[in-house]
């Protein structure tokens, strides 16, 4: 709102409706952006079973089941998208196989939730131990991305872009979520989650470890391309707004930029982790390496 516009114009009290309405949900616990049911009075949806995640999604779920190190309890399709996902006998035996219209899965989910027609009952993936990282020259770090919708998002990068692990902190991070998994589109599945309590001891890690970890700031002082070197590369990336914390600033090899000639200057989280991974992988085709 402008500061020369009077108290008590239309615009004026449509944004203290607003504000009403995001005082009444915050206090209510709902958040103010969710998407409501279409009927008044339908029950929200029941949490899954203890210990399991639901999945949905086509592509989610086909991924899931073709994953070994993945236990799954049942799937819940229609027929339709049984069809759809080509399940061979040997996997029609792993796990039960339940048959239903496409509205039992709209009482199982949230209303925004596009499943498709299947849905998954699995036990979420172990996160592995910084020491468990195998030989991958390229990895991506989350410093305190909350949003599941990004770090989904972030982890279909990161396997299309042939990174080996996501490296997230133990708190402050979402977990494992069909929200997660749907906006990963399957990546979930061909990426190792690795979990560390300390952010700056890993990055300590990483660099003994040989790689040389970028930090994506918007005011970094070099560009990214300039900053990356060596054999082995973390990008590493903060939550929006916030950003990177200081004591990661403080740690990092280096802190670039993603140049821009327009008008805005920051990128959604994903959208710059993105073009990081990009910009890495075509230095490590120019130098050669795999």
């Amino acid at each position: 709102m402008s500061r020369d516009q009077k108290a008590g114009t239309p615009k004026d009290s449509h944004y203290a409706r607003l504000r009403r309405a995001h005082r009444d949900t915050k206090s209510k616990g709902v958040h103010p952006n969710a998407k409501q049911r279409s009927r008044p009075g339908e029950p929200t949806p029941s949490p899954p079973p203890d210990g399991l995640v639901r999945l949905y999604g086509l592509h989610t779920v086909r991924a899931a089941i073709d994953n070994p190190r993945r236990r799954i309890v049942r799937l819940i399709a229609t027929r339709n998208a049984l069809q759809r996902l080509g399940l061979s006998e040997a996997q029609n035996t792993r796990f039960p196989i339940e048959i239903v219209e496409p509205r039992t899965l709209d009482r199982l989910l949230e209303a925004d939730a596009v499943h498709q027609g299947a849905l998954l009952e699995a036990a979420p993936l172990q996160p592995k131990r910084l020491d468990q990282l195998g030989e991958t020259p390229l990895l991506i770090v989350l410093d305190q991305v909350t949003d599941p919708h990004n770090v989904g998002a972030i982890l279909r990068s990161a396997v299309a872009f042939g990174a080996g692990a996501l490296i997230t902190t133990t708190r402050h991070s979402p977990s494992e979520s069909g929200v997660l998994a749907k906006a990963a589109s399957g990546a979930l599945e061909h990426i190792d989650l690795i979990e560390v309590r300390n952010l700056a001891e890993a990055l300590t890690e990483l660099e003994r470890l040989g790689f040389r970890t970028i930090g994506l700031d918007s005011e970094g002082p070099a560009q990214l391309e300039i900053t990356l070197a060596g054999e082995r590369i973390a990008l590493v990336l903060g939550a929006e707004g916030r950003g990177l914390r200081q004591k990661t600033r403080q740690t990092v090899t280096a802190l670039a930029r993603l140049d821009m000639p327009g008008a805005i200057r920051s990128l959604n989280v994903s959208n710059a982790a993105a073009i990081a991974l990009y910009a890495a992988r075509r230095f490590f085709d120019a130098q050669g390496q795999a």
